[in-house]
């Protein structure tokens, strides 16, 4: 499964803030400066889906705010979180 998110570094907290133009907004506590706010996104979303970080990649959007992200969970699993986030 494939997460489209929009990424929002330099926030107070990591949270998940709704949807923003089709894609799960999330507040990252985190600078975008060399990899930092990519980092902590995948370990926030590693400990949101009880999931080790290595069943999740990366595979757009290493320097803007717009992200893809590769789950390697089933697809009810990350449903469910979802659905608790929205």
């Amino acid at each position: 499964m494939v997460l489209d998110l929009s990424v929002a570094p330099g926030a107070k907290r990591t949270e998940a803030v709704g949807l923003h133009d089709g894609a799960l907004r999330v507040r990252l506590a985190a600078q975008p400066v060399e990899g930092q706010a990519n980092a902590a996104l995948l370990r926030w979303l590693a400990d949101e889906l009880d999931t080790p970080r290595n069943t999740l990649e990366l595979l757009r959007g290493d320097t803007s705010r717009r992200k893809q992200v590769r789950v390697k969970l089933s697809s009810a699993q990350v449903l469910v979180w979802l659905k608790s986030k929205l």
